[in-house]
């Protein structure tokens, strides 16, 4: 491991099932058009536990998928969901985005998907992605964007709760608020045909499931998990961070509304 990157959400056995909750949920809007010919190999560069991984390889049966990561304990949570899902064109590999062991143009396209954020020098890494496609290969990049979070009933405690888990990400060197920078990164990493769209997650009383899924299940508890390190590091009080994880579930309620706008961005290499 690397400090050049750090992962503020940890590597436990809630984060993991945090990270399946949040893959389930947004499956349909994140992986809509994503799909590869036939022969094609695909980088999945920072894989994790793998919950994009099946979706991936579902979607695109007769690609062959390299999915990395550089954390052990993530790879085998995605070993064995690949294993579940029965799936055949998944090869996962230890490996770090900023040192791939792969020849240069030996890929037809990149997925990276939640990993940009937690990287100190983004730029770098696209560079280095952008060495492994081959001329007129693709890659498909997904961020968040911590700084959309809206929700109803509204709560200052929710929004310095939110607050807090950007500042913390900013001082491992990463961005919470990436999705938005998608554009000026591809382009200053000399991309070309750079698409970027916003993916709007809008949840209320009348989508109970999707409450519970995203709203309480992925975004509350990915806050939540992010409370000892704040509160130690003095970026907020325990008590208004209680008070802010409350409003977030209470944001699931039958009356509330949450929404959160995700950014989604193609682009070609030369």
């Amino acid at each position: 491991m690397t400090d050049t990157h750090l992962y503020v959400h940890g590597y436990d056995s809630k984060e993991a099932e945090r990270l399946a909750d949040q893959a389930s949920a947004l499956q349909p809007l994140i992986h809509a058009g994503t799909r590869y010919p036939a022969g094609s190999r695909v980088l999945e560069a920072g894989c994790g536990t793998g919950a994009q991984t099946v979706s991936l390889a579902r979607n695109s049966p007769g690609a062959q998928i390299v999915s990395v990561d550089r954390s052990a304990a993530s790879l085998a949570d995605a070993e064995a969901r690949v294993r579940a899902a029965g799936l055949t064109n998944v090869q996962l590999l230890a490996a770090d985005i900023m040192d791939l062991p792969f020849a240069p143009a030996s890929f037809d396209h990149v997925f990276v998907c939640f990993v940009l954020e937690h990287l100190a020098d983004p730029a770098e890494a696209l560079r280095r992605l952008q060495a492994l496609l081959r001329p007129g290969g693709t890659i498909t990049i997904v961020e968040g964007d911590h700084g959309s979070t809206a929700l109803h009933p509204d709560s200052d405690a929710a929004q310095a709760a939110v607050a807090t888990l950007v500042a913390l990400q900013r001082s491992s060197g990463g961005d919470a608020n990436i999705g938005r920078r998608l554009y000026p990164l591809l382009r200053e990493t000399r991309y070309t045909a750079i698409r970027v769209a916003p993916l709007l997650v809008y949840i209320d009383g009348s989508m109970p499931e999707q409450a519970e899924a995203f709203t309480r299940r992925t975004f509350a508890a990915m806050v939540e998990g992010i409370g000892p390190a704040a509160i130690e590091a003095g970026l907020i009080d325990g008590e208004t961070f209680a008070a802010g994880v409350r409003a977030l579930h209470r944001a699931a309620e039958p009356d509330g509304v949450f929404a959160y706008t995700f950014f989604k961005a193609v682009a070609t290499t030369a």
